[in-house]
């Protein structure tokens, strides 16, 4: 059994601001997200032998708050910037209108939502699962696979990698897909690691 949450919402996803590799922390709707997160997790039972979230504090924070309302505040947590947001490079900082006057919505358009396309000095979709599918396969699928809990706090678009991974998604179905703050999305495997049932722990 995995369960997968995007962070809550942060200071710079309010802001309407390119955040990437920046650390930002959470705003007062995102500690509440992670907070109902926690109690939708603790409502199904669900109980977990470890934790992964990335280098960057929204999202560790986002597990830390998840673990308090699951009575789980001693699981080990392992963070790394494998499951890391994007890097948005040069757009990092950026308010996406101010983006979209300099370099044309088209443009910010395909840097957005293309999965090849990197922006100038950052990463495409495709850059972002080359880091994340190794490091499912190496880190975190053993665990799922020996029967362990696993709960994973990241970014929207490394779980956008890894759940194209998972489901199966080509390219374009994998830049249609949207994520939602706060929402835990269950997965549990079939013996050859195939999904075997996919679940969004809504209200």
């Amino acid at each position: 059994m995995m369960v997968l949450v995007r962070h809550g919402q942060s200071e710079w996803n309010l802001k309407n601001l390119f955040t990437g590799w920046r650390d930002v922390g959470l705003t007062e709707v995102g500690i509440a997200e992670a907070r109902e997160a926690g109690r939708r997790i603790r409502a199904k039972g669900l109980r977990f032998g470890i934790g992964f979230t990335s280098a960057l504090s929204r999202a560790q924070r986002t597990l830390d708050l998840i673990l308090e309302e699951t009575g789980e505040t001693a699981l080990p947590v392992v963070r790394d910037q494998a499951l890391n947001e994007r890097d948005y490079g040069d757009l990092s900082g950026l308010n996406k209108d101010d983006a979209r006057k300099k370099w044309g919505e088209e443009q910010v358009h395909i840097w957005r939502r293309s999965y090849a396309v990197a922006p100038p000095g950052g990463e495409s979709l495709r850059d972002t699962g080359a880091r994340v599918w190794p490091y499912y396969i190496h880190r975190i699928q053993p665990h799922v696979m020996r029967g362990e809990g696993v709960l994973i706090a990241a970014h929207g678009n490394s779980l956008r990698a890894l759940i194209m991974a998972l489901d199966g998604l080509s390219a374009d179905e994998v830049v249609r897909l949207e994520l939602a703050t706060g929402l835990p999305i269950l997965y549990r495997l079939n013996a050859d690691t195939s999904v075997a049932e996919k679940v969004e722990l809504a209200g």
